[in-house]
């Protein structure tokens, strides 16, 4: 489980550091950052799949994603005695993602390649193209250099040998790639593998799609599918594996707990599924072609969050999206049952569903704000923010 999480230089997020629970629920103002810390998470999660450099070009590029404000926001910008501004800069540009859990902790360190002297003629298309200057790996619960166990400055990644103290896995890592997606050797670096396993395993679900042409509303190939896919597509084969191979009767109970006495089942033709819906008093089952945004809303979250085969992070973007209010408390009882395997993360700003998820003592409620562009924990003070040291460059 993820104890400690922490961002730096990421669009409104000049600096933060939340603890992190088994259930967590992350609330806030419109425009107080809840989007973007989602998106650095997903950042994050990108670095264990070659993908951090390519995720920050699609974001509209390294410039577009940095902290646009000042370095420091003084005290006296705070009064308002002095304007807000810019000043000489006095740290290098530089975009920062960690965590830590029980055991380890991660940290990336992206920038800007350096001026060439002289400057190359023609120049370089990709002057503006960021680097990973430093990753590291180290022993849990917070960075020191006699804590590192693996180490990556630039092109070359070292690792931490008792005996040797310590040896260069490469020096050839090329500046776009994480030394999490490049290098794999179980016996030498067993860290570097656990940690991209752990990290890749992180399961997103953002906005699923419910249209009248959805996939998710759409009958599908009869095949055992233990994880839904983040569109939903797979709804009906994902609600049947519950059954075969997970927890059956729980499934029946969370849905009977937000539409009572209905079940959900499914017809087969030539090998192909389609969903059926049953309520009392109808005659006949409804196909999912009929079911309103709200009823396909909440089974495509009973199949994501029942899963036999529970990650150890799920993510969970306003999944309020399109349901009734009526229905909240209920989807709050079921991201609390599914907390019990897995560590969840909500981002939320309907009451009724926070309200359901504060009900379990150990949720983690973070309610974000926003000061002078900054976002930060409107409930936590400095002195309360985890113990995390950056990796210097």
């Amino acid at each position: 489980m993820i104890t400690t999480l922490a961002i730096a230089n990421y669009r409104s997020i000049r600096q933060m550091v939340l603890p992190m629970a088994r259930l967590n629920v992350v609330t806030g103002a419109n425009g107080s950052g809840k989007s973007n810390l989602y998106r650095a998470l997903r950042l994050l999660s990108d670095t264990a799949r070659g993908g951090v450099i390519a995720t920050l070009a699609r974001e509209g590029g390294f410039d577009s994603t940095l902290w646009a404000g000042p370095e420091v926001i003084s005290r006296r910008m705070k009064s308002g005695e002095v304007p807000i501004q810019g000043g000489p800069r006095r740290e290098p540009v530089s975009l920062r993602l960690g965590f830590c859990d029980e055991d380890v902790g991660y940290g990336i360190d992206v920038g800007l390649p350096p001026p060439q002297i002289p400057p190359p003629d023609p120049p370089s298309a990709f002057e503006r193209d960021p680097e990973i200057k430093r990753e590291c790996i180290f022993a849990a619960p917070v960075y020191r250099p006699n804590s590192v166990l693996v180490d990556r400055r630039n092109a070359v990644v070292r690792l931490k040998d008792d005996a040797a103290g310590w040896t260069t896995l490469t020096g050839k890592l090329r500046s776009f790639d994480s030394m999490l997606s490049e290098l794999s050797d179980a016996r030498r670096a067993p860290e570097i593998t656990s940690i991209r396993d752990t990290v890749r395993a992180w399961r997103f679900y953002d906005h699923f799609n419910v249209d009248a042409a959805a996939p998710a509303r759409q009958p599908v190939v009869a095949t055992r599918t233990p994880v839904l896919a983040p569109d939903g597509r797979d709804l009906v084969a994902a609600l049947e594996t519950i059954r075969e191979i997970g927890d059956g009767p729980a499934l029946d109970s969370v849905i009977s707990d937000a539409f009572p006495g209905a079940t959900a089942g499914y017809s087969g033709v030539d090998g192909r599924l389609k969903l059926e819906f049953r309520q009392p008093g109808l005659l006949r089952s409804l196909s999912a072609a009929e079911l309103s945004d709200g009823t396909l809303r909440y089974l495509l979250w009973c199949a994501a969050l029942m899963t036999p085969r529970p990650p150890p992070l799920m993510v969970l973007n306003e999944p309020e999206t399109s349901l009734h209010p009526d229905l909240l408390p209920a989807l709050g009882r079921l991201i609390r049952r599914a907390a019990a395997n897995t560590q969840v993360w909500v981002v939320s700003h309907a009451s009724r569903l926070i309200a359901a998820l504060k009900e379990d003592p150990a949720c983690n409620a973070i309610e974000l704000d926003k000061s002078f562009g900054e976002s930060v924990i409107a409930t936590q003070g400095s002195l309360e923010d985890p113990i995390w040291k950056w990796p210097e460059r």
